[in-house]
């Protein structure tokens, strides 16, 4: 017989082991969680935007740190969850994996820090929300925090079991506590997140994780239920707030900060402002007013990352956004076909380090470099690839003559070649995001294309010298605005030439911009572009992505 030994204190390895751990629990429950989502908006996608961060925050540490320290590798995961973090639930993440960090300053995770650990998170969590709400993550953090601190003094194993037990017992009471969870019969979703994380932590330390029942929505019977006073119709459930803004906030400081939190709260609800304690920082806001929403993080420090999403379009886009999240690594698309064994594969040409994260993190095999891609180079990359059937995504790296050239000697009895019209990355993206291997290839081939054409682009520059072009002398410095591979536009400075160029494009009409944002690119400009959208084509969604090319300022895709 072998006995199970119990760890007693949780190292640098062990603490990674954790978040891989909690990786695999989250997407095992992810639609489990994502069912839950109720509450503060039913978009289902609190699992999905958990299991993003938390992947975000075991990338980030296991490509930078020593193993062996503890806090190293804490203190990676909170910046990793920060710069990472996606939606509410990912905001509230962060500062439970902040908390471990800040109790593992001067050692491990043991019986003595790990209620320190669940009580700074919980503290953090409080600070960090602007009107927080019972009957959520919160709550059961909170109880998770008391139950370890009751067993104080006992084995690390006995404090995480108290509190993984203790935040399940809360997390049952959650639908007593708040109306809307009662009304649909669910118990609050990123608490039940919680739990998953929570048992994983035991499953580290024991051998074995606890067992949990399937919260599925209208099993929940509540015997008497009081809903906190204040909750009342408040939350983005109100029809004023359209919007999900959420960027990252850098060169700031904590008076700004709270600052910024009063602001976002005045112009919506479920405000989050989180940091990592080392500098970085993360806001979330449900609004009205996204531009709005920009221009106070403006105020506040220098932005990047911004995403502005619509409600209406959010629980539609759930799987796309685990797709295209720049740190999920999984291959294939995002519709339930994307297990199916079918051998096709899709190659896409990527300019700069973001664009080939975001390629790969939605399932491409990518071609890039610094250098420009030759006939050559993409011929060899094709007969590379092991796959009976493969779309190319070119993304503007070769003209037409030269592609066809490519797929008629890449072609041959043992593979199917299909050159897809991408005519730039950001075309590419809106490709891969309807990519379906459980789809015949001749029908993926053409839904991509399609997806591909209905994705109008242009792109801005600052001009590196006097030029001719086809609407005027250029002079060196000037901002040149593209649509396609013509310049439209010139103007005296770059931000300038981005307005004027976002104003004909969505006067063309549009419902999504994605900026692919250059390596030269000035910071503040991601946020000024957002800005100028939010206030002058209210309802349109933003995403904004580092794409790290190095001509284009910002390549421009409107859907």
């Amino acid at each position: 017989m072998t006995v199970r030994a119990e760890r007693d204190a949780i190292d640098g390895t062990a603490l990674l082991r954790w978040g891989w751990t909690c990786l695999a629990g989250l997407e095992q429950r992810r639609e489990e969680i994502n069912a839950l989502n109720v509450f503060p908006i039913a978009d289902a996608d609190t699992g999905t935007n958990m299991l993003a961060t938390m992947r975000a925050a075991v990338q980030a540490a296991q490509a930078r740190v020593d193993p062996q320290s503890t806090y190293e590798v804490a203190a990676a995961m909170a910046r990793g969850a920060t710069l990472g973090a996606r939606g509410n639930s990912g905001i509230i993440l962060t500062q439970v994996l902040r908390g471990i960090a800040e109790a593992t300053r001067d050692g491990d995770l043991t019986a003595d820090t790990l209620p320190d650990a669940l009580e700074r998170a919980s503290s953090l969590v409080r600070r960090a929300l602007s009107s927080p709400v019972e009957g959520t993550i919160l709550t059961v953090l909170e109880c998770a925090a008391a139950s370890a601190a009751s067993r104080s003094g006992t084995s690390l194993a006995e404090v995480a079991l108290s509190a993984a037990d203790g935040a399940a017992k809360a997390l049952g009471d959650t639908p007593s506590q708040l109306g809307v969870l009662r009304e649909a019969g669910v118990v609050d979703a990123g608490a039940r997140g919680l739990v998953v994380l929570l048992d994983g932590l035991v499953s580290v330390i024991r051998g074995e994780a606890p067992a949990r029942p399937d919260y599925l929505p209208g099993d929940i019977e509540v015997v008497s239920g009081r809903e906190h006073p204040g909750h009342a119709n408040s939350g983005p459930d109100s029809p004023e707030a359209c919007f999900e803004v959420m960027y990252l906030l850098a060169d700031t400081d904590e008076t700004k900060v709270a600052t910024l939190r009063d602001r976002l709260a005045a112009l919506g609800d479920s405000v989050g402002v989180v940091g990592d304690g080392n500098g970085s920082w993360s806001a979330h806001v449900h609004c009205a007013d996204a531009g709005a929403a920009v221009e106070a993080g403006i105020a506040a420090g220098t932005l990047a990352a911004i995403r502005i999403e619509s409600f209406v379009v959010t629980a539609s886009r759930v799987d796309d956004d685990c797709a295209a999240d720049p740190r999920n690594t999984r291959e294939g698309g995002h519709s339930d076909a994307t297990d199916m064994p079918v051998d096709r594969a899709v190659l896409a040409v990527a300019e700069g380090e973001g664009a080939a994260v975001l390629f790969e993190a939605a399932g491409a095999v990518v071609l890039g470099g610094h250098e420009p891609i030759t006939a050559d180079a993409l011929l060899t990359a094709i007969r590379r690839m092991p796959n009976r059937e493969v779309l190319v995504l070119p993304n503007g790296a070769l003209p037409a003559h030269e592609l066809v050239a490519v797929g008629v000697a890449a072609r041959d009895a043992r593979r199917d070649v299909l050159m897809l019209p991408s005519g730039s990355m950001v075309q590419g993206l809106a490709a891969l995001a309807v990519h379906d291997r459980g789809r015949i290839a001749v029908d993926d081939a053409f839904a991509m294309s399609e997806a591909a054409a209905a994705t109008r682009w242009g792109s801005l520059r600052a001009a590196a010298h006097r030029a001719l072009t086809m609407v005027g002398t250029c002079e060196s410095g000037d901002g040149l605005g593209l649509v396609g591979n013509d310049v439209v536009l010139i103007e005296r400075d770059v931000l300038s030439a981005g307005r004027t160029l976002l104003d004909r494009m969505l006067g063309l009409g549009g419902e999504l911009v994605t900026l692919l944002m250059g390596a030269g690119t000035p910071e503040e400009l991601a946020g000024e572009l957002s800005a100028h959208i939010a206030r002058g084509f209210p309802g349109v969604e933003v995403t904004v992505y580092s794409g790290g090319q190095q001509e284009d300022l910002v390549q421009i895709g409107v859907e």
